[in-house]
C-alpha cells in the first residue's frame, strides 16, 4: 500500500513538471529514493513519540518497563505491610531485655552459689541480694502523637517485688505531650531516679550497688507529674506514693519527688533529686518499752536530697554522689528514759572510677561511706539493728555473761565499702563481670553465722554474665 502511494506521488510530480520527463531514469530514481527515505524518517519519529507517551513514568528514571512493574509491586506490598503492622499495634514498638545469672560468695553469711530469680520476700533486700540475678523484658511504644507507653516486667528482682512482694512490674508508666513534645504529663509506677547508679546490670558497671543506692534511696514512685525539657535541662517532678502502690487506711498524704539533670556537654553533667513527704515507718507496729503503749506512728515525714555528677572522656569514667536524709521517729534506738521514738538522720558519699584497659576490658573501683551514728542509727527502710547489712549499734563480747551485747545503744555504726571490679565485653550483647568487695563498720556489727561472733568487716566475691538485646 505504501509503495502505491509512493508511485502515485512520483507520477503526479512528473505530470506537473514536464521538464522532469527529460531527465534520465537514473536521476528520477535518485529523487524517488530520497523522498522515500524522508517519509521513512518521519514515520520513525512518529512511532518514537507515540512510544514515549505510552511508556510508564518510572522509565524517566532509567527503569525498564519490567523494572517499573516490579517497583510498583514492591511498593504495594510495603504499604500493605505497614498497614498490617499498624493494625496489630506494633508501629512504634520497641522490645528489649536482659538476663544476668550471678554467683555470690559472702564471707560472714557462710554462703556461696548462684543467685537467679530468687524471691525478695524470702530473703529481704540486702546489699548481697539486690537487683542482680534477674531477667527483664521491656516494652516501649510511641504513638504518632508522641505519647509514650512503657512497661517493664522483672519477676522477683524488680522494684515491684521489693515493696509489694508479689508484683512482677518494674515500671508501668505513660508520658503524654502537653503543649509540645518537650512538656509532658507523666504518670504510673516509676523506679526511683536518684543517684548516679542505675538498677539495670546493663547500665551498672559493677555487680552490687553502692551503699547510698541500697540504704538511703527510695525504691519507686506511684503517682503523676510533669517532665520538662528545656535546652540542656531535663526536670521531672511528681506527687506520688513512695515505695507503695497506694496509701494504707487512715493516710491521705503524698510526697513531692523530683529530679533535674543538666548536660554540660557530651561527656559531663550533673543532677540532683529529692523526696519530701510521708513514707511508711517500720517502727509503727512496735510498743514503747517504758509505757507499753503502741507507737502507731503511721507514715512519718521524710526529707531526702542528693546531688550527683559524671565525667566521661576517652577511656575514663568518673561518677560521684552526695546524699542527705532523715525520717521522723524512725531511729533504731528509742529514748532510753521515755521510750519514745527518735529521728533517724544520715549523710553519705559515693564515688566510682573506671578505666578501659583495652577496648573490651574495663577496670573499676568504687568507694562509699555513710555516717549513721545518731540515735543508734537508722536508714531509709532500715529502722532496726541489721547484723547482715551492718546497721545499728555495734556489739562487744561480754566475758561475764559469755554473750555479745550492744554496750552503747545510743550510737550507731558508720559504714564504708570499697569494691574492685572488671568488666569484659565478650561481644556487643554480652558482658562478663567480676567484683571483690570489702564492707567495713567502725564497730563489730557483721554477724559471722559460723561462729556466732561479730566482726567489723565482711568480704564478698561476685561474678555475673549479662546478656541483653
Amino acid at each position: 500500500m505504501k509503495n502505491w502511494h509512493t508511485t502515485a506521488l512520483a507520477l503526479a510530480l512528473a505530470a506537473a513538471f514536464p521538464a522532469a520527463r527529460a531527465q534520465s531514469n537514473a536521476d528520477l530514481l535518485k529523487e524517488f529514493q530520497a523522498l522515500k527515505d524522508r517519509v521513512t524518517e518521519l514515520e520513525s519519529k512518529l512511532k518514537a513519540a507515540e512510544a514515549k507517551q505510552a511508556a510508564p513514568a518510572a522509565a524517566q528514571w532509567g527503569m525498564t518497563p519490567e523494572q517499573a512493574q516490579e517497583f510498583n509491586r514492591v511498593a504495594v506490598k510495603t504499604e500493605a505491610l505497614e498497614d498490617n503492622i499498624e493494625a496489630a499495634g506494633l508501629k512504634g514498638l520497641k522490645i528489649s531485655g536482659y538476663v544476668d545469672p550471678t554467683y555470690i560468695y559472702n564471707q560472714r553469711q557462710n554462703r556461696a552459689g548462684f543467685q537467679f530469680l530468687n524471691k525478695v520476700e524470702d530473703d529481704g533486700y540486702n546489699y548481697d541480694n539486690s537487683y542482680f540475678g534477674a531477667v527483664s523484658i521491656d516494652f516501649l511504644k510511641e504513638t504518632d502523637s508522641g505519647t509514650r507507653w512503657h512497661l517493664t516486667l522483672t519477676p522477683n528482682r524488680g522494684v515491684g517485688a521489693v515493696f509489694d512482694g508479689n508484683s512482677i512490674v518494674q515500671e508501668a508508666s505513660v508520658s503524654v505531650p502537653l503543649t509540645d513534645l518537650q512538656t509532658r504529663l507523666i504518670a504510673g509506677q516509676v523506679p526511683d531516679w536518684s543517684g548516679y547508679e542505675y538498677q539495670q546490670p546493663t547500665l551498672n558497671k559493677l555487680i552490687t550497688h553502692n551503699l547510698l543506692y541500697d540504704f538511703t534511696l527510695p525504691t519507686a514512685y506511684t503517682g503523676a507529674g510533669v517532665e520538662i525539657t528545656r535546652g540542656k535541662w531535663i526536670v521531672k517532678a511528681m506527687l506520688a506514693q513512695v515505695n507503695a502502690t497506694k496509701n494504707p487506711q487512715g493516710e491521705k498524704g503524698s510526697a513531692l519527688v523530683y529530679r533535674a539533670d543538666y548536660s554540660k556537654g557530651e561527656y559531663q553533667g550533673f543532677g540532683f533529686a529529692g523526696v519530701h513527704g510521708k513514707l511508711a515507718n517500720f517502727r509503727s507496729d512496735d510498743v514503747n518499752p517504758i509505757t507499753t503503749d503502741p507507737y502507731d506512728t503511721g507514715n512519718t515525714a521524710v526529707n531526702l536530697f542528693e546531688v550527683d555528677g559524671y565525667f566521661i572522656r576517652g577511656d575514663w569514667t568518673l561518677q560521684g554522689q552526695l546524699s542527705y536524709g532523715q525520717q521522723t521517729r524512725a531511729a533504731v534506738t528509742a529514748d532510753p528514759t521515755t521510750g519514745e521514738l527518735r529521728d533517724a538522720r544520715w549523710y553519705g558519699v559515693s564515688a566510682l572510677a573506671a578505666y578501659k584497659l583495652t577496648p573490651r576490658l574495663e577496670g573499676i573501683v568504687r568507694g562509699d561511706y555513710i555516717k549513721n551514728d545518731k540515735n543508734g542509727g537508722g536508714l531509709l527502710g532500715f529502722a532496726f539493728s541489721d547484723d547482715r547489712n551492718g546497721i545499728g549499734p555495734g556489739f562487744a563480747f561480754d566475758g561475764g555473761s559469755g554473750t555479745w551485747v550492744q554496750p552503747d545503744g545510743e550510737k550507731g555504726v558508720n559504714r564504708a565499702a570499697i569494691s574492685f571490679g572488671m568488666g569484659y565485653a565478650l561481644n556487643g550483647n554480652t558482658v562478663l563481670k567480676a567484683e571483690y568487695r570489702i564492707d567495713h563498720a567502725n564497730a563489730p556489727v557483721f554477724l559471722d553465722v559460723r561462729t556466732g561472733e561479730y566482726r567489723k568487716t565482711n568480704q564478698l566475691l561476685g561474678a555475673a554474665v549479662v546478656v541483653s538485646f
